[in-house]
């Protein structure tokens, strides 16, 4: 997703749109706002990949979460961003759909920026910079959005952090039992 939206070459007014006009932070390169502020931009990248032939596309929504967001002071918006994205996503996979050939919605929860496995100061090893149950509570907001928007999977993606993990984990399932919804788990993980 990220390299198809810098093929429009968008500036910092084509992020903040009219609706953050007045944000009082940049918003240049947080893609996932575009959901919000560029919908057809968005749109027309779904459609792009279902035309090549994808069967499952993914949300909009890499760095959707409240602790992503609070990057640009936009924490409040982590619900809104992933029921758009995943909305915009199941109005693609809808169209292109068939009776012999549906097409699918991958929910994506991204890693967060923050580290809760090792300490980010090498001088103080104990230190972390986030708690388990903040990662939770910011996954189980963002699994919400992408179930209301439409999401037929969810896609625990690009996980670097074991924690990060087992937090974004526990999250869906939780969310899975409070609501009686259940939907399929993928995870992609990345080693270094």
């Amino acid at each position: 997703m990220g390299t198809m939206i810098q093929k429009h070459a968008l500036g910092e007014s084509d992020f903040r749109g009219e609706r953050f006009k007045e944000w009082p932070s940049d918003l240049k390169g947080n893609n996932d706002l575009l959901s919000i502020t560029q919908p057809a931009i968005i749109q027309n990248i779904h459609e792009q990949y279902l035309e090549a032939g994808a069967d499952i596309i993914e949300t909009n929504t890499f760095n959707s979460t409240r602790v992503a967001m609070a990057d640009y002071k936009m924490e409040e918006l982590s619900y809104e961003l992933n029921e758009a994205s995943a909305r915009l996503a199941r109005q693609a996979a809808d169209k292109y759909s068939t009776a012999g050939h549906p097409r699918f919605v991958a929910g994506v929860l991204g890693p967060t920026n923050r580290t809760a496995s090792i300490s980010p100061d090498v001088n103080d090893p104990g230190f972390r910079n986030i708690g388990f149950d903040e990662l939770v509570e910011a996954y189980y907001e963002a699994t919400h959005g992408l179930i209301q928007g439409g999401s037929d999977i969810l896609l625990i993606e690009t996980i670097f952090d074991t924690l990060n993990a087992k937090a974004a984990i526990y999250a869906t399932q939780q969310y899975f039992l409070d609501s009686g919804v259940e939907l399929p788990i993928m995870i992609s993980g990345t080693i270094t």
